[in-house]
């Protein structure tokens, strides 16, 4: 009786130190899911980079976008058709936004900054962003100048930027944004 008795015990003791050890086992010889594992452990890093590939490739077509509306719209003043056609700064805007198809929210988005100066040395190129990362609009106008003058067409857009990966981040501005700006200079055409 003692042995019978004693006999589930050391059985019960066995299979707790062995239970373990021949899970362990099973698990490290089986080979069933490693690809499955293995993907998850890559997957995250691999779709944070194609994701960042992806919206680095849109903010270059939308900034080239926007340089080739920039110059078409540009050559309108250049030749004096929108000096000759009564263009203001609304009616400009929406020769640009004819010529942007989809990428921007031309009515909300967009920004038109087009002023005369007296020569090409005078020329201000810098980025109208202020100390907090917002876009300073103030000085903003619409000068298209008459023949001969020299004029200074900026587009600028403020695109939104979703993937920042390892610090490496496009957004210029607050707000995870990144400012797309053309400038085009160019002295106008001897028009009538």
């Amino acid at each position: 009786m003692t042995m019978a008795a004693g006999l589930p015990k050391r059985f019960a003791r066995a299979m707790r130190r062995a239970l373990p050890r021949s899970i362990a086992r099973r698990f490290m010889h089986r080979e069933d899911g490693a690809a499955a594992v293995e993907f998850g452990l890559v997957a995250a890093p691999f779709l944070a980079l194609v994701f960042a590939i992806i919206e680095t490739a849109m903010v270059f077509f939308a900034g080239q976008a926007l340089e080739t509306a920039g110059s078409d719209s540009a050559r309108l003043i250049m030749t004096g058709q929108a000096q000759t056609s009564g263009f203001d700064q609304k009616k400009f805007k929406d020769a640009v936004c004819g010529r942007i198809y989809g990428l921007f929210n031309c009515a909300g988005g967009l920004q038109v900054d087009v002023k005369k100066f007296p020569t090409f040395a005078s020329v201000n190129l810098s980025k109208p962003i202020d100390a907090n990362g917002n876009l300073n609009t103030a000085n903003f106008g619409y000068e298209p100048g008459g023949p001969g003058d020299i004029v200074v067409v900026r587009l600028m857009y403020q695109w939104p930027v979703y993937v920042s990966l390892l610090g490496l981040n496009l957004s210029d501005m607050s707000g995870n944004k990144r400012l797309l700006m053309t400038t085009v200079a160019f002295r106008n055409e001897p028009y009538q």
